[in-house]
């Protein structure tokens, strides 16, 4: 039987809820580490930092995103912060100020989901109602024109928009019914409609409703259907699009034949993706060693990082990546040159996963550009 007393594994908390026998108050502290120029790491500092630091002492960060050079959360109370780069508006504050601490974004408490993109940023209500904001270079707010918002503005008046998948210039959205939408720049096809022309207003991307979720990337993008299968359209330069060729796509394509696909993060030039059996598989650009496969070479397709089974969550930054195992441990690679790897290590990249810290109450994770931002779980017990 599991401890259940102090702080546990984040595996023993699972059961024990399952089971009704934990009454102890979950707590969600926030840390950062990496690039810190413009404040992103929310540290009340510019300085960078070569492992996590605690980002204020609240612990109530339930879900968070990083943007480019910024990062976002939703506490537990559904309230929405924001932190870092603002020239575009990005942090929804309505201003253009950068900020090195948490603000927070309106008066509302009825937020759930946020996810940060270069130069902008979007969100979903509880009431299922979808709101952007920050840089609209090519219309990738979605709200039919190509004005820079520098607060929240809904996107149509529709309440079935469910996840989100952010790009370096474009936004993809799944909605409850399983159709997959996208909007903003397209010269390489990455909305997936069949065009390389920019859309300032959500299209549908074809007539399916098996969309489960989606990831946008620089300039390409990764989605899982609700059968398992891996999709992904938009550039192929390093063969980031996992289809064993460098050729652009302007509609989605299956990557491979599997059906067994449960996560995909797309980075800028990179994937990262989890199996239902736990392994962990990189594809696309490996300049930096952020394939995780103790190598420089790129890969055209999906191959498995080492042998473990454990991995439950992974995601991919612009060249770094990180994931975290069943055990709630986490783990980094790629590019670490201002720290953004969190190894308290010199500025050498990695090439192969290596842990941050000993830890294993890591409950998710967030890649920017040259930053990381995640949510360690506790218990009050």
């Amino acid at each position: 039987m599991p401890n259940f007393s102090g702080v546990w594994d984040l595996k023993d908390q699972v059961q024990a809820i399952a089971a009704g026998r934990w009454t102890g108050i979950p707590t969600f502290e926030l840390y950062a580490w990496g690039r810190n120029q413009v404040g992103q790491l929310g540290d009340n500092t510019v300085v960078n930092a070569s492992s996590p630091v605690q980002v204020g002492t609240l612990a109530t960060w339930a879900k968070i995103s990083s943007g480019g050079y910024s990062g976002f959360s939703i506490k537990t109370d559904g309230t929405l912060w924001s932190w870092g780069y603002n020239g575009q508006g990005q942090l929804g504050i309505n201003t253009i100020i950068d900020h090195s601490s948490p603000v927070q974004i309106g008066s509302s408490t009825d937020w759930r989901e946020v996810a940060g993109g270069f130069n902008h940023a979007a969100a979903i209500k509880t009431n299922n109602t979808l709101w952007s904001w920050g840089g609209n270079n090519f219309g990738f707010i979605g709200d039919d024109t190509i004005v820079r918002r520098s607060s929240p503005v809904q996107i149509g008046a529709l309440t079935n928009w469910q996840e989100l998948g952010l790009g370096e210039n474009h936004t993809l959205s799944v909605k409850t019914n399983g159709t997959l939408w996208a909007w903003g720049r397209s010269n390489n096809g990455q909305l997936g409609d069949g065009t390389v022309i920019a859309k300032s207003s959500p299209v549908q991307i074809g007539a399916l409703t098996t969309w489960s979720s989606v990831s946008g990337g620089g300039e390409f993008s990764s989605a899982i259907k609700t059968d398992g299968t891996l999709w992904s359209w938009g550039s192929g330069t390093d063969g980031r699009t996992g289809l064993d060729s460098v050729v652009s796509k302007s509609s989605p394509v299956q990557v491979g034949a599997l059906t067994d696909w449960s996560i995909v993060s797309a980075g800028k030039e990179f994937c990262v993706a989890i199996k239902t059996d736990g392994t962990l598989w990189t594809w696309g650009n490996n300049n930096q060693g952020q394939l995780g496969q103790n190598t420089a070479i790129k890969r055209s397709s999906p191959v498995q990082v080492g042998a473990l089974t454990n991995w439950s969550f992974a995601v991919a930054g612009s060249t770094h990546a990180l994931a975290i195992t069943n055990a709630g441990a986490l783990y980094s690679w790629g590019k670490n040159a201002y720290g953004q790897l969190g190894l308290n290590a010199p500025p050498a990249e990695k090439s192969s996963p290596v842990q941050v810290g000993l830890a294993s109450q890591w409950l998710s994770v967030s890649a920017g550009v040259n930053h990381t931002i995640a949510v360690f779980q506790g218990s009050s017990n």
